[in-house]
């Protein structure tokens, strides 16, 4: 933002500068003060700039700990399913091994 005022500040300090003798008192006298009220004013955009920067990377923390709290629970529920999913998994190896001995003794397979 403060790129767009930035060239027009060399040029208003030229005015008075390498223009001096073409430029009456008074005009340079403005000049400068318009120049000094230009500077204020970038000043001021760098300053609402750094501000919006600095509020943009607090609103990406908070949903970065946002994040990190719903990944929390996803995983907790991810835990709770899992647990006896792997107990059924093994009981039902185990069964399916009883099942095949039984089925083999009897002669079906």
């Amino acid at each position: 933002m403060c790129h767009a005022v930035s060239p027009s500040i060399a040029a208003m300090g030229s005015v008075d500068t390498d223009h001096g003798d073409l430029v009456s008192i008074e005009v340079r006298r403005y000049m400068r003060a318009v120049l000094e009220r230009h500077l204020q004013t970038a000043e001021r955009i760098v300053s609402y700039d750094v501000m919006v920067s600095t509020l943009i990377d607090a609103a990406l923390g908070k949903i970065a700990l946002q994040q990190n709290s719903d990944t929390r629970k996803i995983s907790a529920w991810v835990a709770l399913a899992a647990v006896p999913t792997l107990v059924a998994g093994i009981y039902g190896m185990s069964v399916c091994l009883v099942l095949y001995r039984n089925l083999r003794r009897r002669r079906w397979l």
